[in-house]
């Protein structure tokens, strides 16, 4: 049998060459090959790079697009802490918080934000137990009732709770999240949260012994939807006589956080519905901790990254007499 007839029976029985070799030259070695694959992997994370840091023309930018301006950062790396003594070492300090973190659909932050913050707080010896509080059923997003949940469900073993956005990372190593026993300290002050900077504001995170929240009764059931619950918030903490305290000799300014927020292409839901917005003014003088109502689907101890935390899929339930807007109708 000729070499011609004894390659054609190979092909035949499936053997010889993979079919991607058989289209190179006879003398073609697989080293330029795997040189090459690795030299497009280098190629494809300097493109990923510079297409979220820096300055400089957007990679593939075309007509009408801006080429020279600032783009969306990239996530920043979480802090390298030395290895940690264990925690029961005096060096942790005798208190433990709570993280709690209002979420739904945003799994990109949350593989983020998880690692992130838990060697943030390992690095400053702070105890710590993160809660990823998951709403799960149909109706709008609540983020006050989803701390009220995660403060009834965060267990004996932590006395104070920070009230956290999971789309808001602390850069500076400074900031205090040590147990705020002289009152609520907030953590992203007016001054250098990022995007609001009004003098009442006390979202983005927010640190309380877990008797001064209860002193509050919690926060108000009613807010559906984005937005207002935090200004009701401050009202309860002055009417419980509680003074709010914020960061000091802290230099960096708005660049304090990183927001990972991308209003672009995730947008709030800041539906208004005529009786809503009545509503969104006053104080909810009767509910709260008292009277949120829920179920818990699941809990789950979840590792991401190396970073412990527990994942609350939280059913929260509505009185449609009380706050018909608590759906889209």
């Amino acid at each position: 049998m000729g070499p011609a007839r004894r390659r054609a029976a190979l092909r035949l029985r499936g053997g010889g060459s993979p079919p991607l070799l058989g289209l190179l030259p006879g003398r073609f070695s697989i080293f330029p090959l795997f040189f090459l694959a690795l030299l497009l992997g280098f190629a494809s994370l300097l493109w990923l790079q510079l297409s979220c840091s820096g300055e400089g023309p957007v990679p593939g930018g075309g007509v009408g697009q801006s080429r020279g301006g600032p783009r969306q950062p990239c996530p920043p790396q979480a802090p390298q802490p030395p290895p940690a003594p264990p925690e029961d070492e005096p060096s942790w300090g005798p208190h433990r918080l709570a993280l709690l973190v209002p979420f739904r659909e945003r799994f990109e932050e949350l593989l983020t934000f998880v690692p992130y913050m838990h060697r943030f707080l390992s690095k400053k010896r702070i105890r710590h137990h993160i809660f990823i509080l998951n709403q799960v059923d149909h109706f709008r997003f609540n983020r006050a009732s989803l701390i009220n949940v995660g403060f009834l469900e965060s267990g004996n073993d932590t006395d104070y709770i920070a009230m956290h956005d999971v789309d808001l990372l602390p850069l500076n190593e400074q900031l205090d999240y040590s147990f705020p026993e002289a009152g609520p300290f907030h953590v992203a002050s007016p001054e250098l949260h990022p995007l609001y900077h009004y003098k009442t504001y006390v979202g983005g995170i927010l640190l309380l012994t877990k008797q001064h929240y209860e002193m509050c009764n919690g926060m108000s059931n009613r807010f559906w939807g984005w937005g207002r619950e935090d200004d009701e918030f401050y009202r309860r903490i002055k009417g419980a006589g509680l003074q709010v305290r914020r960061p000091s000799g802290i230099t960096t300014g708005y660049e304090t956080f990183q927001h990972l927020h991308d209003p672009a292409w995730r947008k709030r839901d800041q539906k208004r519905i005529a009786a809503q917005k009545q509503e969104q003014f006053k104080v909810d003088r009767e509910g709260g901790l008292n009277n949120v109502r829920y179920g818990i689907e699941s809990r789950t101890a979840l590792n991401v990254a190396g970073a412990p935390c527990t994942v609350l899929n939280i059913l929260l339930d509505c009185d449609t007499s009380e706050t018909p807007w608590c759906t889209f109708g």
